[in-house]
């Protein structure tokens, strides 16, 4: 108990001096004291203050918002299908968010007052097709899972599904003018720094209230973690606790496509990450721990992908998959030596 507290303090502390670093890292370096003073309401240089509200404090919020939901569904789903490997990225429900986005995008395009928008307004119809198309590859991978435990098998059929979104969505950039496609390209790559406050008023009170409904949740993800048998046995409803996971996964996964692009990678990385770390199972410790140590590793590739020093940028997911690969490759090493690694 006592070790876990301590890290829970060492974690925190690292999210409050890896944020700080992240507001005063970039093209235009900013003192750090100025940064304080600027969180302390006092005033501060103009263009650094201008830089740091309008840019970097939004990109630095979004990067822990999205740690906090991308970590917290690849938990979930490891828990409700009982794989190690499961995620949103690879059992296609991010691809399906994307196809959701595509479609309210690109549609247009293809049937001329269908729709009318673009990836920077209309937020509301941008986030409900994103959880829209996450919840489809959802419920078809549920369905199968359902009658099909072969963790291998799921994998497999959750691929095949993002090939089949992926095709979708190279249709309707076919038939779409290159400015729109140009747009949504630059979207799929995956970014924070094009968060603004109005969207923030949208991301931070939907995603929050997956995670918190997600922290209310331990006692049923440990029973179904163990088996249908023993949930049953203690009382926990299986179906409802099924549905709960769902829908979470496709709220909190569908917002965060809408406005950041799809994430890779992170959601698998962060649980086995807290696992190892807190060396347990239970998900007394495992949701939160998930959720902080998220928020850190997305401060740490937000840091990352700036390139410090420069006034180059690159994608977000690109650092993500770079970090979150190689631990699945540990993951999948480590499962052929034993059979759990729950």
């Amino acid at each position: 108990m006592k070790r876990n507290s301590l890290l829970f303090i060492i974690i925190s502390m690292g999210i409050v001096l890896i944020f700080l670093l992240d507001l005063r890292l970039g093209s235009v370096a900013i003192p750090m004291d100025a940064i304080v003073d600027l969180l302390q309401g006092e005033p501060i240089k103009q263009s650094w203050e201008y830089i740091l509200i309008n840019f970097r404090l939004p990109k630095a919020i979004t990067a822990c918002i999205v740690g906090a939901g991308v970590s917290i569904t690849g938990l979930q789903m490891q828990t409700l299908f009982r794989n190690p490997l499961a995620d949103t990225s690879i059992l296609g429900v991010g691809h399906g968010a994307s196809l959701g986005v595509a479609t309210f995008v690109l549609a247009p395009n293809i049937l001329p007052g269908l729709l009318s928008t673009s990836i920077s307004n209309n937020y509301w119809g941008l986030i409900i097709a994103s959880i829209m198309g996450a919840f489809v590859v959802l419920a078809i991978v549920s369905s199968i899972a359902t009658w099909m435990r072969d963790i291998v098998s799921l994998l497999i059929i959750g691929v095949m599904l993002g090939f089949i979104t992926g095709s979708l969505v190279s249709i309707l950039q076919f038939f779409s003018d290159p400015e729109t496609v140009q747009s949504f390209l630059i979207w799929t790559f995956g970014s924070l720094s094009g968060t603004t406050w109005t969207q923030l008023q949208f991301l931070i009170p939907i995603v929050s209230i997956g995670l918190f409904a997600s922290l209310l949740l331990p006692k049923s993800m440990n029973a179904i973690l163990l088996g249908e048998n023993y949930a049953k046995s203690v009382g926990v409803s299986v179906k409802t606790i099924r549905i709960t996971l769902v829908v979470l996964t496709g709220l909190i996964t569908g917002t965060l496509t809408a406005f950041v692009g799809p994430i890779a990678f992170l959601g698998i990385a962060v649980p086995h990450v807290a696992r190892l770390l807190f060396k347990t199972a239970n998900h007394r410790t495992l949701i939160p721990a998930t959720m902080l140590l998220g928020v850190l590793l997305m401060l740490c590739c937000d840091i990352i992908s700036q390139l410090p020093g420069s006034n180059t940028t690159i994608p977000i997911n690109s650092v993500t998959s770079i970090l979150g690969a190689p631990i699945v490759i540990f993951v999948i090493m480590q499962n052929r030596r034993k059979k759990s690694i729950f």
